[in-house]
């Protein structure tokens, strides 16, 4: 997979040298989660290079773990899949997520905040279930950002399928949420709840009273966010 080897037959060694490279345990987060499009899989890692995201892919197929396909509903773009041998890793990316959720000290996480990866994850762990079965638009504002960031869109349609947006949909909006960024991604983490941040003046909700009751359900929270964190 790489020129580097640890030269050693122990299988952590050999699966080390597959897993461990820069970003790659990050692009298997993602296609665990669910995204197999390239410009999905750039989503979730905003920071890593077009052309390193494609130099890491064809290293997962070369190494068996991811496959590459062309969709039947659009021939022209190719999608990314998990072999049995990329799903078999899922234990192991949750065990990574749970153990750094416990043990990473809280600070140095929250240093390194991102407004996409954030809604990016917001979108997909949304839980529609609580939200009313028509078209429902949530805006998040985070006012200490530049323009281009500041406004986010979450709409939920009718048949349960969630779009981000950061251009304005031109929907009547449902709800809106202004909060500061470091808040929100606290409370997408499970370091703080809805209703505290409310209760401090660090989340402002106006709009539909049902949306603003059931906020703490229909958010989802991050996978990792029933882990209790010791480090602080």
């Amino acid at each position: 997979m790489t020129n580097a080897s640890y030269k050693q037959f122990c299988p952590v060694a050999m699966a080390a040298e597959v897993l461990c490279t820069r970003w790659t345990v990050v692009l298997l987060r993602e296609l665990i989660a669910g995204s197999s499009r390239f410009n999905e899989l750039r989503r979730g890692v905003p920071r890593m290079s077009p052309a390193l995201l494609s130099k890491r892919l064809g290293e997962l197929q070369d190494a068996g773990v991811v496959a590459r396909e062309r969709l039947a509903e659009a021939p022209e773009i190719d999608a990314y899949r998990l072999t049995q041998a990329g799903r078999d890793l899922q234990p192991v990316i949750e065990a990574i997520g749970m153990w750094g959720q416990k043990w990473v000290e809280t600070e140095p996480s929250l240093e390194n905040l991102d407004p996409e990866l954030l809604m990016w994850d917001m979108r997909r762990n949304l839980d529609t279930r609580p939200v009313p079965r028509r078209r429902c638009v949530i805006e998040f504002i985070y006012p200490e950002l530049p323009e281009a960031q500041r406004r986010w869109w979450l709409i939920v349609e009718p048949d349960r399928s969630v779009d981000l947006c950061h251009i304005d949909p031109g929907f009547d909006v449902d709800l809106y949420a202004t909060t500061d960024l470091r808040t929100m991604t606290e409370i997408w983490m499970g370091l703080r709840s809805v209703r505290d941040a409310v209760e401090r003046e660090a989340l402002l909700l106006v709009g539909a009273s049902e949306l603003m009751r059931s906020m703490q359900t229909w958010l989802g929270l991050s996978p990792f966010a029933r882990q209790e964190k010791l480090a602080r």
